[in-house]
């Protein structure tokens, strides 16, 4: 069963040029699925490509780097066909939710001179 590199690409990314580099880089047409939003132009969308070994998930690595991409998804043991938005999605979702994000920067501030170690609250 091969496995899915699924991109995350900004507004400014032209989906036709990243089609482009695909085909160009070997991959072919049933390769990939690209997800559009019909209602806004110029939005966010996301591409899947079945990817059968490292070699090619680098290769497909390289051209989502070309094109902008936001965030990438290694989804093991999912075919093409298997690729639906939806499962994507959900599969991209509960990646976030596990997701450790940096905490923000805490400041300690020192103690001062006045209440030592022997004052308990």
């Amino acid at each position: 069963m091969s496995n899915i590199l699924a991109g995350l690409f900004g507004h400014h990314s032209d989906y036709k040029k990243l089609e482009t580099d695909l085909e160009s880089s070997g991959f072919e047409n049933s390769d990939y699925i690209v997800y559009l939003d019909d209602n806004h132009h110029n939005s966010q969308y996301l591409a899947s490509v079945a990817v059968k070994d490292q070699s090619q998930a680098d290769n497909a690595r390289s051209v989502f780097g070309l094109n902008s991409v936001l965030k990438t998804y290694f989804i093991e043991n999912m075919s093409i066909e298997q690729a639906h938005y939806h499962n994507v999605k959900k599969f991209i979702d509960a990646r976030s939710k596990a997701e450790i994000h940096d905490s923000p920067e805490v400041k300690i501030k020192a103690s001062s001179n006045g209440i030592d170690s022997e004052v308990k609250f």
